[in-house]
């Protein structure tokens, strides 16, 4: 399929899995996973109305953050190392990897020389892989009460990967906790704290992930079509 019947089949799939799940008013935040995707093919989503793009490394996002420059937000969604993150500070709008107290100050100390706030969200490695980065969940309650005196920072949510599998229920479980978590963590009504946005869900399982309660899945493939990764 073309790349508007591609985002025009994912929409209609968000739309689906919203009536399904417990609030079907809410807005669905569609990140598009631009990594190795040509610019070319970026402006044509863009055209096509995608104007949140997300990025694994620093480099890449860099090189296309030059040639199409500010129309879209651009989000960072892939790790982040501590000393990349003075590259790309002023020209994203939302951090999803925040998975240290070091890489949290960091993040304070550049935003603040460049007097902006930077909003990021908490990676949470609910599974427990080895493999993928992120915080515990009880290290999440800490780092937020950690960050309280930092200025130029500010948490709005939090994001996490489901294991790669075939398996709904093992998908639908690790979707679930961080909803829970999610809202234990707003009950406790933090100052400097917001759990506005539940970044879960990718291109193989962000209907089950809305169902679930995201309200912002980061897609790759099902609107650009398969890659050698996602």
């Amino acid at each position: 399929m073309s790349l508007k019947e591609n985002i025009r089949m994912v929409k209609e799939n968000i739309d689906e899995a919203r009536k399904k799940s417990f609030d079907p008013q809410r807005e669905i935040h569609i990140i598009a996973v631009t990594k190795t995707i040509p610019v070319e093919v970026i402006r044509s989503a863009i055209e096509s109305g995608l104007m949140s793009l997300g990025e694994n490394k620093v480099q890449e996002l860099l090189s296309k953050y030059e040639e199409i420059g500010t129309e879209p937000q651009w989000h960072m969604i892939g790790h982040l190392q501590r000393n990349k993150v003075k590259y790309i500070v002023d020209k994203v709008s939302l951090i999803h990897s925040l998975d240290s107290l070091s890489l949290a100050r960091e993040i304070n100390k550049r935003a603040g020389e460049d007097r902006l706030k930077m909003e990021v969200l908490i990676q949470v490695n609910v599974s427990g892989e080895e493999s993928k980065y992120g915080l515990d969940p009880l290290s999440a309650y800490h780092l937020i009460d950690e960050m309280e005196s930092m200025d130029w920072v500010r948490v709005k949510g939090l994001m996490t990967m489901a294991p790669f599998t075939a398996n709904q229920k093992v998908t639908r479980d690790c979707f679930k906790r961080l909803f829970e978590l999610k809202e234990q963590i707003a009950a406790k009504k933090y100052g400097h704290a917001e759990m506005k946005y539940l970044s879960m869900g990718m291109s193989n399982d962000y209907q089950a992930a809305i169902e679930e309660g995201s309200n912002m899945v980061r897609i790759g493939s099902a609107i650009f079509g398969n890659r050698n990764y996602d």
